[in-house]
């Protein structure tokens, strides 16, 4: 696996088994197609909570048309989700339009994932599911960066368990908590700015957000790495990790599609 993606695999054919993978975000939903292990595609949607079954699927069916998949052909939908209130819509989503019941990650399924959290049932499905896969290409101890809504640090001992995590506010999140508060400034793109010292306010606030975000993520890396010697790897993934990534001291590995890999794991070890 390259420095910054995921290698890419062996080509599958038609006649492969067909998984759905769907991995529910507080702000992004992105559904993964596989066949015969290998992640063939991906398409990103916005998460809604409002959107009902039909409507999901009446963005996702033509999707699945141009790529000349049939979704009644599904072996499996495996479903790590965040958000709640959307399993019974997914639930109908999978019966309805891929001919099966969903698979969601949630106590009680097989992870082969010790869990060593006070209340596991509180860790969210995408960081048992993001660890696992790390775990599985890199070997322990590791530490996964999600960068979405919020920023999640999640880490892998040495003995393989989920030890626990970290949880900050997100990138975005932060920004917005800027431009609401403070009634001169106004809001930027997020981006990594062409250089240090802004020579206008836009200029200056990008600098801040981004070179402060950074500082926090990197951060809380170097106590992580203090912690844990011989870490074999911190990968980054979610919506902002390539663009944190790219100013990062120590995250060398992204990988936007960890999750969807930890599905097809998940789906692997409940077959």
């Amino acid at each position: 696996m390259s420095a910054r993606g995921g290698a890419r695999p062996p080509a599958a054919g038609p006649a492969d088994p067909l998984l759905i993978l769907v991995d529910v975000g507080n702000t992004n939903t992105v559904v993964g197609i596989d066949r015969g292990g290998a992640l063939v595609e991906s398409l990103r949607l916005s998460t809604d909570g409002e959107r009902t079954a039909d409507e999901h699927a009446a963005l996702l069916l033509p999707l699945f048309d141009r790529l000349g998949v049939d979704p009644e052909a599904a072996e499996a939908v495996v479903i790590s989700s965040v958000v709640p209130p959307l399993r019974a819509t997914l639930e109908l989503l999978a019966r309805r339009y891929f001919g099966t019941a969903p698979l969601f990650v949630e106590p009680g399924i097989k992870t082969g994932l010790p869990i060593r959290y006070d209340h596991p049932s509180e860790v969210g499905a995408d960081r048992i599911v993001n660890s696992l896969a790390a775990r599985e290409r890199h070997g322990a101890p590791v530490v996964v960066v999600d960068f979405g809504t919020a920023t999640t640090f999640d880490v892998v001992n040495a003995a393989g368990e989920y030890a626990g995590g970290i949880i900050a506010p997100g990138i975005r999140i932060s920004a917005e908590a800027l431009f609401s508060h403070a009634s001169r400034l106004f809001r930027v793109d997020l981006a990594e700015p062409a250089r240090l010292v802004g020579s206008s306010t836009a200029a200056a606030m990008q600098s801040g957000i981004y070179y402060g975000y950074v500082g926090l993520v990197d951060g809380i890396l170097e106590r992580l790495l203090a912690e844990l010697p011989d870490l074999k790897a911190v990968i980054a993934t979610g919506g902002q990790a390539e663009l944190i990534a790219a100013g990062s001291k120590h995250i060398r590995e992204v990988d936007p599609l960890l999750t969807l890999h930890g599905l097809r794991l998940i789906h692997e070890r409940n077959r």
